[in-house]
């Protein structure tokens, strides 16, 4: 017994690990649309955007924060620049006693321009520094804050919007895979029935029972039923492979729905809220953010106006030598007295505040202030226009919805006519006081009521999801 156990639970082991391997997976609407959510590309990239505007706030806080910068130069002037000045006997300046003599014995006159060496400046110099910023008023960057976090709802409010209509897309795919699954599974009934009344033919010629023409009636009709059944099996392989590019779901790996016709026709018929609300949609909810930003800009263009004050500090070293390397080692031997001291790094620094205001802009500000009322105007007028087109949207999927219900109660009622036509066609036929000609007219009505029921089931389906968008419902 502990054998057979053993041996049962290895079994059931493995046919469990092959088809975890096998890649198979049953989706109820709900996982599907939550595989979408997950992998959908669309949806994929719109949690991108919201991620870089996270950024983006983060950046513009940044800017009211302090700002430091750090540089390191060494430069070497194998020729210094000179300088220039007049000759003035009386005033000898940096040249000296000697150096007019010169000047003098040269010809120079008084109020001639010469040039003299650079005494200020070595050929090579070091310069190592920090400096620091920091705002303390600008009404733009304020401004720019509050239209950071504004973004920041713009982005996820688009996110919103492609997920719902991503939602949509993927139930209308679904129930699409739902309706031909059970369309082709009610064709094969169909196709075993006119099989049986086929094959009861055909043995009924061979007895002398029946006409040849009878059995060729029935292998056409026959022979159009295994057709259509074909040709509906491409068509259920294409409706999945549509939900699973709906859901960036793996092509090559199969997929099996949770559902049945019933959920379909429960979700056509299911009542709902013929109440607008406007702030359920997700593109309404776009269109306003817009708007709110567009203020912000309108706002800015006031701020712009208003003075800015900000603080800055440097601190840093620096020191000059004849020769490069000088720069990085004391060459003088002499020590420091007073304010003179050899050749090394010597510190320095620099405080203040700064005071920034655009007075005049030559009235550039109040005409790109215009321009943007103007744009706020548009934005307002598009508002309007998008209510009145959800309206629109919402009577027109209401009386497709509600036209599609009513063919459906008709399709339904001729559905079960149909199929209750065939069944006494081809019970008469069995029982030999019909003609399977009749059998072969019923049949060919049973598949137009099936084919008219399905169709008028995928218009409700796709008028009740259409509805549920246009009145902002989730799906």
């Amino acid at each position: 017994m502990k054998v057979k156990l053993t041996l049962l639970l290895l079994m059931t082991t493995t046919w469990l690990t092959a088809q975890e391997s096998s890649g198979s997976q049953r989706f109820t609407l709900e996982q599907c649309m939550e595989y979408a959510h997950e992998h959908a590309f669309d949806i994929l990239n719109a949690k991108l955007d919201e991620a870089s505007a996270q950024a983006k706030v983060k950046e513009t806080v940044g800017i009211g924060l302090p700002q430091v910068t750090g540089s390191v130069s060494t430069q070497k002037s194998p020729t210094l620049s000179r300088f220039f000045s007049t000759y003035d006997p009386n005033n000898v300046g940096f040249i000296g006693e000697e150096g007019a003599e010169a000047l003098q014995n040269a010809g120079a006159q008084s109020g001639d321009v010469y040039a003299t060496e650079n005494f200020f400046q070595l050929k090579s110099n070091g310069d190592a520094n920090i400096s620091i910023n920091q705002l303390i008023f600008n009404g733009s960057y304020i401004v720019g804050l509050q239209a950071s976090n504004a973004y920041k709802e713009l982005s996820t409010k688009q996110r919103l919007y492609v997920e719902g209509e991503r939602k949509a897309s993927v139930a209308k795919a679904f129930f699409n895979v739902l309706i031909n699954k059970d369309r082709l599974e009610l064709y094969s009934s169909n196709l075993d029935r006119l099989k049986e009344v086929y094959n009861n033919t055909k043995a009924m010629n061979e007895n002398g029972f029946a006409e040849s023409i009878e059995v060729d009636r029935l292998k056409v009709a026959l022979n159009n039923a295994e057709s259509e059944i074909a040709n509906l099996e491409a068509l259920s392989d294409l409706s999945l492979s549509l939900l699973k590019f709906q859901m960036n779901y793996p092509q090559d790996q199969d997929l099996e729905l949770v559902g049945t016709i019933e959920d379909v026709k429960d979700r056509a018929i299911a009542t709902y809220s013929s109440e607008i609300e406007f702030s359920e949609r997700r593109d309404y909810e776009v269109l306003l953010a817009n708007k709110h930003l567009q203020e912000l800009n309108i706002k800015n263009k006031y701020a712009e106006a208003l003075p800015y004050i900000s603080a800055f500090a440097t601190f840093g070293s620096s020191t000059q030598s004849d020769s490069f390397t000088g720069l990085f080692k004391t060459e003088s031997s002499f020590s420091e007295v007073g304010p003179l001291g050899p050749d090394k790094w010597y510190g320095y620094s620099t405080i203040g505040l700064r005071l920034g205001w655009n007075i005049f802009t030559g009235f550039q500000r109040n005409y790109q202030i215009q321009q943007e009322k103007i744009a706020l105007e548009k934005i307002d007028n598009n508002i309007d226009a998008m209510q009145a087109q959800i309206q629109i949207e919402v009577q027109d999927s209401e009386s497709s919805l509600s036209n599609a219900l009513r063919r459906l109660n008709v399709q339904e009622e001729n559905l079960s006519l149909a199929k209750r036509i065939f069944d006494i066609s081809q019970k008469k036929y069995e029982e030999g006081v019909g003609s399977n000609l009749e059998v072969v007219d019923a049949n060919n009505s049973l598949k137009e009521a099936q084919t008219n029921y399905y169709n008028t089931l995928f218009e409700a389906i796709i008028a009740r999801i259409d509805l549920s968008r246009a009145l902002g419902v989730e799906q």
